[in-house]
């Protein structure tokens, strides 16, 4: 019996100074920066002016926003309708349909083709200098960013293609693959969702893709526990957590890790109020004091290396 119980603290020890070393090697790591839909702080999100500009400004992945067309095309969009960031109701004002829970009139990207699209000025509400940037496609970004920076692409709003009997999360797998994507490391493809099947889809079509969970503030008790985290460990290597769950949390950070997770929280931005007088010291919060892995950001320039 006390053979067994030294055999028992034995196996303790060994087990806390392999996490103590995981951390370590973790540490070891550089932080990442991810570009939120490109250098967005300075450039109309996601159009390739701001994805080159991010580039230039350091980033190490560049997030890319995606939607389906009419035509089953993926294209870089952050919202899912047309009418925040491009001239679509100039275009085309007859092509509305009425928001449901609203009431207002809207341009649902689904509802368009590439060619339609493709009119679009999408720089233009920015700043005049922007004017005639179009969005881009999915293959358009992947080229634009080569090899000089990752891609953090993010399938969204899953729900509206599955009410439209269009399986997104195939479409994006064989765009993968024919763009010699498919068996891309971390270091070259992150892909994000906010959406669980999503993600378990994606892991059973192509497994070592590198899959983060993103996680909003109200979802936060229900992910963020020791057996929510335990359940992302089976469809996700890690968690990319609205900044608010974890901030004077550094107990969330630390169990996402000993789980074997890595920690993106999101989003870090000069136009954002904070309780911090600059967005490079709230990233330094959460880099240094938290512990995180990377960090998405309207700012890449405003890193702190």
């Amino acid at each position: 019996m006390r053979s067994l119980t030294c055999f028992r603290i034995f196996v303790a020890c060994v087990i806390v100074v392999l996490l103590m070393f995981n951390d370590r090697l973790r540490s070891a790591e550089p932080p990442r920066v991810v570009a939120h839909r490109g250098a967005s702080a300075y450039a109309p999100e996601h159009t390739l002016a701001s994805y080159r500009l991010a580039m230039e400004q350091g980033a190490d992945y560049v997030e890319q926003d995606l939607a389906v067309t009419r035509d089953g095309v993926l294209i870089c969009l952050h919202d899912d309708t047309l009418d925040r960031t491009t001239d679509v109701e100039e275009v085309f004002p007859g092509r509305s349909t009425v928001d449901p829970a609203t009431g207002r009139r809207q341009w649902l990207a689904a509802d368009f083709t590439l060619a339609e699209i493709k009119q679009l000025d999408a720089g233009r509400w920015f700043a005049p200098q922007f004017a005639g940037e179009r969005i881009p496609t999915w293959e358009e970004a992947v080229g634009a960013v080569g090899s000089r920076a990752g891609l953090y692409p993010e399938l969204k709003s899953p729900q509206i293609y599955r009410s439209r009997n269009v399986d997104m999360t195939t479409i994006f797998v064989e765009s993968l693959r024919r763009l010699g994507l498919a068996s891309a490391p971390a270091s070259r493809l992150i892909v994000q969702s906010f959406d669980e099947t999503s993600l378990r889809d994606l892991a059973r079509q192509l497994p070592g893709t590198h899959r983060v969970f993103l996680i909003e503030v109200r979802d936060g008790a229900r992910w963020l526990s020791a057996s929510g985290l335990r359940d992302i460990t089976g469809f996700a290597a890690g968690i990319a957590p609205h900044k608010a769950l974890l901030d004077g949390r550094a107990g969330i950070v630390q169990d996402a890790h000993r789980a074997g997770l890595t920690v993106t929280p999101y989003t870090f931005s000069s136009r954002t109020p904070s309780r911090f007088d600059d967005v490079s010291d709230e990233m330094r919060y959460y880099l240094g004091d938290l512990g995180v892995d990377a960090l998405f950001t309207d700012n890449p320039d405003r890193f702190p290396r």
